[in-house]
């Protein structure tokens, strides 16, 4: 009897192969949608300018002292640790645009006060006082005004004759007395003069004034006679002012050559030594 043959065994068809589509799928898209996006943003590119100019700064500063840094908008070394700057201005520097002033920052570095020279001796008046006492304060910015001491010449009538070109206001700051030199006269008869103007400034304006001087002539002169007086002291070029004693200063003259927008001559840059608050206690009540 014949053996049957046995049937090949029948192949299952498999289904088609879906074509796959080519090109980008929909998450790649939006990731490159999201990067054009992020290269177009001007805050990116502020990113981008702010990290290359830190980099830059940091390189340019390796070296050097990280407490006293150059400024290149003001084109002036600043001790670093201070917070609040000011400059002091006088006829020299002419007529001054003060909302450029008050605008201009590098960093954390902007113009928060100026002291403004006011008189002279007994009959001289600086001729920009009152426009820039006017001006600056318009601008936001918190002013002071000085006389330059002549010490050859009644501290009394001198202190009078400030007075008389000067209103202190609710905010500013207390009046200075800026003594540089003898004039011929010897250091007891100078003191002795200072003394009046100071004691006369005070009953009249209830203020105490700031006395300002170079360090030279306060180390000479001053020191022991006058420290429970706000001292402002000249030391140029300096990453540190060190008074030596027991006195301490407030108020630091730390460069004669500074460049500040609105200012078309070289102008001094200050410092404050201590902080907002300590800095408003000193205001005029």
């Amino acid at each position: 009897m014949p053996v049957p043959k046995k049937k090949p065994p029948v192949k299952k068809k498999l289904p088609p192969k879906k074509k796959t589509k080519k090109g980008f799928s929909t998450k790649w898209k939006i990731a490159v949608v999201a990067l054009v996006l992020l290269l177009l943003s001007p805050f990116y590119y502020g990113y981008v300018i702010r990290s290359v100019i830190s980099t830059w700064r940091w390189m340019r500063d390796i070296g050097s002292n990280p407490n006293y840094r150059v400024y290149k908008s003001f084109n002036i070394r600043i001790p670093t640790k201070y917070k609040i700057h000011g400059i002091d201005v006088s006829s020299y520097q002419g007529r001054i645009d003060w909302h450029k002033v008050k605008n201009m920052q590098e960093d954390s570095v902007h113009i928060n006060f100026a002291f403004i020279k006011a008189t002279e001796g007994l009959v001289k008046v600086d001729p920009y006082f009152q426009r820039n006492w006017r001006e600056a304060l318009k601008a936001g910015i918190t002013c002071g005004a000085y006389h330059y001491f002549r010490p050859k010449l009644s501290g009394k009538w001198q202190a009078l004759f400030f007075l008389q070109n000067v209103k202190i206001r609710k905010g500013d700051l207390p009046p200075v007395v800026d003594i540089e030199e003898l004039n011929g006269v010897q250091p007891e008869k100078m003191r002795e003069e200072l003394t009046i103007f100071l004691k006369q400034i005070e009953a009249q304006t209830k203020v105490k004034p700031i006395i300002y001087t170079g360090l030279k002539f306060y180390q000479d002169y001053l020191p022991g006679y006058f420290d429970d007086y706000t001292l402002w002291i000249a030391h140029y070029y300096q990453p540190e002012l060190n008074l030596g004693g027991t006195a301490n200063w407030s108020f630091w003259q730390h460069s004669d050559k500074a460049r500040v927008n609105g200012i078309y001559h070289g102008v001094d840059f200050d410092v404050f030594n201590g902080d907002s608050l300590a800095f408003k206690r000193l205001l005029a009540p």
